[in-house]
């Protein structure tokens, strides 16, 4: 048997420390380290596991499959290959991974618990199924039944046809790995790895040890097998990955599934992507016969967004595409030096930015009031291209005044009072020209000769100017 030694694991960067601190030295964090108990050999000699991947195929105990490069060797030596991908017949699922799944990568998935995680990918197994592909459905959370009776409600009657989608039950790893390889899927899902342990460790499950050795082993059977694998993981308070933050570093990709359960529209983002673009979004809608996609097409303007207090349309940049979004803004009379300033799906420090700007060049006395931002629809807005429309947003609520209907607002705003130029302007102009909009509030220095049919352009240099649009 194996000698096992004790060391200490930060639960937030994976750091490994032979004693307890009370601050992780690697990231910083307070109250992190975790004991955990390791084998001085390789994590998957003589265990269970390991025979497991061996009988996959892997060419030694640490599950090195036998295509690794044993040597160095030049760049220019090193033979290119075509990387296979997996169409997930989600085509907003595929924008995000940069063209569906590879072959032989893990790909982590989180949110929240409800949000539609589960629901996404039995729609995209019984897609691939349905285009010819075999997959493994892997849960720890539910019963086959259970997952049956969703998939009868969001297939439908291609249920018949989904002969070579395989549900799986357990959570114990080895008999996960065990069914990879008896079944040869093209994509595996694992739903949840909170779940799932390996039975020779000492460590209930979720733990930080169980969570680094069996994302690990099932990082090794994906290489192995050939099989694209999804791992889905739980978020916390703060909506992010629960775990050590090892496991974003050993996966492939890490996705991101947001969204307000309160509304129907829901945002994948790609947090890490080793295939693709890690600026791509994909956009859905939930509904009662499971997630619908949306493209730009779904998302035009509506007669009753903006042209009241405290509401003003913008729009922001994800990847490729456009999106207009509505943000709103609630002021309401507070205590002096201890006002709130609350954001939703937007950064909270922008927003205390933009209050004091609007009170040093805007001519607005916000100090004794509580401000509330939001970005509407459950979209999250991170660019500065959305302070000019927050900052008027706010303003327009603080005195009941509004921008005419129709009219969009796009600029950065500086410490100064400058209204700076937005990349991309007149593209997203004209996009939104197309969707509705009529009239645009722009920075003079990039939108002062934009022409767009049928949409009349104001350009603005300075913040008071452009509140002086507010009716």
């Amino acid at each position: 048997m194996a000698k096992t030694r004790t060391s200490f694991l930060c639960r937030d960067c994976g750091g490994v420390h032979p004693k307890w601190i009370g601050r992780c030295p690697d990231c910083g964090a307070w109250d992190t380290l975790e004991a955990y108990r390791e084998p001085e050999e390789a994590a998957t000699i003589g265990t269970v596991a390991g025979v497991a991947l061996r009988s996959m195929g892997a060419s030694s105990a640490d599950g090195t499959g036998p295509g690794t490069i044993s040597r160095a060797v030049p760049l220019t030596e090193v033979e290119q290959l075509e990387v296979p991908r997996v169409p997930s017949g989600l085509g907003e699922l595929d924008r995000v991974l940069g063209g569906g799944f590879v072959a032989g990568s893990a790909v982590l998935l989180g949110g929240e618990p409800g949000i539609g995680k589960s629901t996404m990918l039995l729609q995209a197994a019984a897609s691939v199924v349905l285009g010819g592909g075999r997959v493994l459905y892997a849960s720890s959370e539910e019963s086959p039944q259970q997952i049956r009776l969703r998939a009868d409600r969001l297939l439908g009657e291609s249920i018949e046809r989904a002969a070579d989608l395989y549900l799986h039950a357990d959570t114990n790893l080895v008999r996960i790995i065990e069914e990879i390889r008896r079944v040869e899927p093209t994509v595996v899902v694992l739903d949840s790895i909170q779940m799932v342990h390996r039975s020779d460790l000492d460590a209930p499950p979720g733990s930080t040890t169980q969570l680094r050795r069996c994302c690990h082993d099932l990082v090794q059977a994906a290489k192995i097998s050939g099989a694209a694998i999804v791992i889905v993981g739980h978020v916390t308070k703060e909506g992010q990955l629960a775990g050590p933050k090892l496991l974003e570093h050993v996966v492939d990709a890490v996705l991101a599934f947001e969204g307000d359960r309160d509304h129907g529209h829901r945002v994948l983002r790609a947090a890490k992507n080793r295939f693709g673009s890690t600026q791509e979004i994909g956009l859905f809608e939930m509904t009662d016969l499971g997630l619908r996609e949306l493209d730009e097409a779904g998302m035009a303007i509506e007669p009753g967004q903006g042209g009241t207090a405290g509401s003003v349309l913008t729009a922001t940049m994800a990847g490729t595409r456009f999106l207009p979004v509505e943000i709103q803004a609630l002021t309401a009379t507070g205590f002096l030096g201890s006002a709130k300033r609350r954001a939703t799906g937007l950064d909270t420090n922008r927003l205390a930015m933009l209050i004091a700007v609007l009170e040093k060049h805007g001519g607005q006395r916000l100090a004794d009031q509580d401000v509330f931002a939001a970005a509407a629809g459950g979209v999250r807005v991170v660019e500065p291209a959305a302070d000019l429309a927050l900052a008027l947003a706010i303003a327009g609520a603080h005195h009941g005044r509004s921008l005419e209907q129709g009219t969009v607002v796009l600029g950065e705003i500086g410490l100064t009072g400058e209204i700076r130029g937005v990349r991309h302007l007149e593209q997203r102009l004209r996009e939104l020209a197309r969707r509705g909009a009529t009239q645009a509030i722009v920075p003079l220095i990039s939108g002062g000769s934009i022409k767009i049919p049928g949409l009349q352009i104001h350009p603005v240099a300075r913040l008071g100017a452009a509140l002086e649009g507010l009716g």
